[in-house]
C-alpha cells in the first residue's frame, strides 16, 4: 500500500477521494497524459486544507482544474494532483461582490453574475476552466481579464491554512499571476476569489454570453480534444496569425495536429495522440515561427510531469 493512501485511511477526518495510479488523460482536455502517483478529490475546501496537512512538506503537489490549460507527460507525475473541480463549488453574494470558490467553472461565475443584475462577467464564460486557473494565469478573452475584477482572494497554504490576500500582494500581467512573497503553485494555491462587477441589465449580459459561446464554437476546433490557445499573443500581433502565415495549419505530428479552424490550437486528432506528440509538435511550431518571423512565441500551456521511459 502507498504511503499517502496508508496515511489516509488512517485519518478518519479526511472526507475526499484518495485515488492511486490515476490516469491524468481522465482530467485534461487533451485526453492524453500518464498517470499520477495520487490524486485527491476534495470534498470542499476544509477537507482540501486537511488533506494537505496529512502530506509530507517534501511530496510534490500540483493543483488542475478543469485540465484545460495543462499537458501532462506521458511518463506521468511523482507525486499529488489535488483535483480542484466540482460541479458543487461554492458561489454566493457577498455583499455587492461575487464570492465563487476556485474549484467553480468560469462560465458559471459569469451566468451567476448576469442572473444577480450584474455585467462585466460575461467574458469569462469564454474561458474553459476553472476560477482557480483563471487567477492562476490571469486567463482573459474578448477585451478582458480576469484580474480586471477580483476584489480579493482566498489562499489555500502549504501548511493548510487558508487566508485572504488582496491584489496588491501580487504581481499581474499578461496571463501571468505571481506571489510578490511567496510561490504561487508551491507554497500557496487558489481557494476562492471575490469579484466586483457593475450592476447593470442582466439579461443584456446573458444575452451577451450566448453570443460569445456563439462565437467562440464557429471559431475554434471544440469537437476536438484541444487546451485552448497553445501559445500567448506576442506584443502587438496575434500567435494563429504568424502559425498560419508559416503555412502550418494542418501540420501534424503522429495524433496531434494543428487545427485547420483555428492555428493556435493544437488537436488530439482521434484521441490517439501521445503527450509526447503534442509536445514535440509545440516545438516544430516555435522553432518555424522564431525561423520565419523572429518571433519567439511563449506557450500558455503548461507542461508538468515526466517523460516516458
Amino acid at each position: 500500500m502507498h504511503m499517502a493512501e496508508q496515511k489516509h485511511l488512517s485519518n478518519p477526518a479526511l472526507r475526499g477521494r484518495l485515488l492511486v495510479d490515476e490516469p491524468m488523460r481522465k482530467h485534461l482536455t487533451w485526453r492524453t497524459g500518464g498517470a499520477a502517483d495520487h490524486a485527491y478529490v476534495p470534498a470542499d475546501l476544509d477537507d482540501a486544507a486537511q488533506f494537505l496537512r496529512s502530506l509530507s512538506a517534501t511530496e510534490p503537489i500540483y493543483f488542475i482544474g478543469l485540465g484545460s490549460n495543462v499537458l501532462v507527460r506521458d511518463g506521468g507525475i511523482r507525486g499529488t494532483v489535488m483535483l480542484m473541480h466540482s460541479s458543487h463549488a461554492a458561489m454566493h453574494m457577498d455583499g455587492a461582490l461575487v464570492y465563487a470558490e476556485a474549484r467553480a467553472a468560469s462560465p458559471k461565475v459569469a451566468r451567476y453574475a448576469a442572473t444577480h443584475g450584474y455585467v462585466g462577467a460575461e467574458f469569462l464564460a469564454g474561458i474553459p476552466g476553472t476560477v482557480g486557473g483563471a487567477l492562476a494565469m490571469n486567463a482573459g478573452c474578448y477585451g478582458s481579464e480576469t484580474w480586471d475584477a477580483v476584489e480579493r482572494v482566498l489562499m489555500l497554504r502549504r501548511s493548510g491554512e487558508l487566508r485572504e490576500r488582496r491584489p496588491g500582494d501580487f504581481d499581474i500581467g499578461y496571463r501571468h499571476a505571481a506571489l510578490r512573497d511567496g510561490e504561487l503553485g508551491v507554497d500557496e494555491w487558489f481557494a476562492a476569489a471575490w469579484f466586483g462587477f457593475e450592476r447593470g441589465d442582466g439579461a443584456v449580459a446573458l444575452g451577451r454570453i450566448r453570443e460569445l459561446l456563439q462565437q467562440r464554437v464557429s471559431a475554434q476546433p471544440l469537437t476536438l480534444p484541444n487546451a485552448g490557445s497553445v501559445f500567448r499573443n506576442p506584443p502587438g500581433d496575434h500567435a494563429a496569425r504568424l502559425i498560419e502565415a508559416c503555412g502550418l495549419k494542418g501540420y501534424a505530428i503522429g495524433g496531434a495536429r494543428v487545427s485547420e479552424k483555428h492555428a493556435n490550437f493544437i488537436v488530439n486528432a482521434h484521441g490517439r495522440g501521445s503527450a509526447a506528440d503534442i509536445e514535440n509538435l509545440i516545438e516544430h511550431v516555435r522553432h518555424t515561427v522564431l525561423a520565419k518571423h523572429g518571433v519567439e512565441l511563449m506557450t500558455e500551456v503548461r507542461i508538468i510531469g515526466e517523460a516516458a521511459a
